[in-house]
């Protein structure tokens, strides 16, 4: 019998630890969020005093991936820890509505198994699992802070009277230890108008606003991700400028940023890169974004189709995320040369770029300089430059048979 030795080899990765990049991953610190985790700690300070004696309700609202929900996890982490070390019991509970289908008996249903895993999931009312519920924290004599993350779809499927019931276990626990605050996340703040008065009046005395992240900001949290996801010297500045760019363009979302961030890492990882080049973001992007059809680049005329062949050869070749018009100007001559044609002006080249950022296929920015008045630099954002060039050469060898 002959056996067949099969050696891996080692294949040295751009991560250094890849579940820094997950979306469950909660960082120690939160750039541009410190404010808003300062002012919940502050809002759960009563915790620390006086835990029996109240309780809290607050809403954290913002569009999405400004943060709402690892702003959550993180505080809930830090006064749960706040709170042990002075041996008051705390426990912090995460429940997405949506997941739930936006029900509260299933809601309350999950939470209670957190406490007895063995607990029949049948034969019991929302009213009765909650009493259960409070029994149980009066016995453990703890306080739990319940989050309702995507309470939209709390709100759409349940309703005025159970919000109501939500934002009065105050009162019903009257004369007795308080035994659960809530924390509401939603995007849509003006679902609240239409609860009843008593309900709103309640959810809107302690509010939490998460304004979008800006283009520097996204690039903050970017380089927090960068230092402890990826191995040195292996994502540079441009690469995180330009992912930036994109999670900007979305809003300000962070979430897509990061998601992106780790796609073009695992491209890298794909194409046995040591960095994570220019090209290997434009590769996460097409994965993400729909590339442009390729009937568009039919309709293009010949001479726009070799500019933007000039482009593609030239981000293939190199790991540039920008490149200035004036440089694409020569490439152009050479590929015009190449196909036996006579290249045409700066201002006509000027307004195919003009087209092609117009159409979406490439970007261009327009900066002033000290030395040349403006330079306008060119970037390639969503298609991979190997690919389009491939696709051009393609479709203008066909056109010219």
């Amino acid at each position: 019998m002959y056996w067949k030795v099969v050696i891996l080899k080692f294949r040295k990765s751009v991560f250094k630890d890849e579940s820094k990049l997950d979306i469950n991953y909660i960082p120690k610190t939160l750039p541009h969020r410190k404010k808003e985790h300062r002012l919940l700690m502050e809002f759960f300070s009563f915790l620390l005093r006086f835990s029996e004696q109240m309780s809290q309700r607050v809403i954290i609202t913002g569009d999405v991936g400004t943060g709402k929900t690892v702003l959550a996890h993180r505080f809930g982490a830090d006064i749960t820890l706040q709170t042990n070390k002075q041996q008051i019991k705390t426990r912090y509970v995460h429940v997405n509505c949506r997941e739930y289908r936006g029900k509260i008996f299933l809601i309350l249903q999950h939470v209670l198994t957190i406490f007895r895993p063995n607990f029949p999931k049948r034969g019991y009312s929302s009213e009765e699992i909650l009493n259960i519920l409070f029994q149980i924290l009066d016995e453990e004599e703890t306080h739990i802070i319940l989050t309702l993350d995507e309470f939209d779809a709390l709100i759409k499927n349940e309703g005025t009277e159970t919000v109501y019931k939500l934002t009065r276990l105050q009162e019903i626990r009257s004369g007795k230890p308080q035994r659960i605050s809530v924390v509401f996340i939603l995007r849509d703040l003006s679902l609240i108008n239409k609860l009843d008065d008593s309900s709103k009046s309640t959810l809107q005395r302690n509010i939490i606003r998460l304004v979008k992240y800006g283009k520097n900001q996204l690039i903050d949290i970017l380089n927090e991700r960068v230092s402890t996801g990826f191995n040195l010297y292996t994502v540079n500045e441009d690469v995180i400028s330009s992912i930036a760019e994109f999670g900007f363009s979305e809003s300000g979302n962070a979430r897509f940023a990061i998601d992106l961030l780790w796609r073009a890492g695992k491209y890298a990882d794909a194409n046995d890169k040591e960095v994570v080049t220019a090209e290997c973001v434009r590769e996460a992007v097409s994965s993400i974004v729909p590339s442009i059809r390729i009937n568009e680049l039919f309709s293009l005329s010949l001479h726009e189709k070799l500019f933007l062949l000039a482009l593609a050869r030239f981000f293939n070749h190199n790991d540039n995320v920008y490149v200035l018009l004036s440089e694409i100007e020569e490439s152009y001559a050479v590929v015009c040369e190449e196909y036996d044609e006579k290249p045409n002006s700066h201002t006509q080249i000027w307004k195919y770029a003009q087209l092609l950022s117009v159409l979406g296929i490439i970007k261009i920015e327009v900066a002033a300089t000290l030395k040349r008045g403006r330079s306008t630099k060119i970037s390639l954002p969503y298609i991979p430059a190997k690919e389009l060039e491939k696709v051009l050469s393609s479709t203008i060898k066909t056109n010219r048979k």
